[in-house]
């Protein structure tokens, strides 16, 4: 199974922006739709926003519309969340996983706050 490392969380002021990353064990990330999902404190892992894998196609959850966006390098094996606009409800645990998901990375904390 792929594992996982994520990277480029942080603390954000209202507004503010941020760019993770995902690079996977093992090669070969552009043959699975791949998706990022954040977790706040007790809650469920939440679907975010994801991507399918020949064409492109891309898809997110309403709260982060237009704020969010997904792409991947398949060369690197990695893929990238560019997070725009951040708001305080952003706040959670950011990972990518496969999907459906394989195994769970650390994630990559993300605090927006003033």
């Amino acid at each position: 199974q792929l594992s996982f490392v994520e990277s480029g969380g942080g603390s954000v002021r209202p507004g503010g922006s941020l760019r993770l990353s995902c690079t996977a064990s093992e090669y070969g990330i552009g043959a699975f739709a791949i998706g990022w999902f954040r977790q706040a404190p007790g809650k469920d892992h939440e679907g975010v926003a994801c991507m399918s894998p020949h064409d492109g196609m891309t898809a997110y959850v309403d709260s982060v519309k237009g704020r969010f966006t997904i792409s991947r390098d398949n060369a690197k094996n990695t893929v990238y969340l560019q997070m725009n606009s951040l708001k305080p409800e952003d706040t959670a645990i950011y990972s990518c996983n496969t999907i459906p998901p394989q195994t769970w990375g650390q994630g990559t904390q993300v605090t927006v706050s003033s």
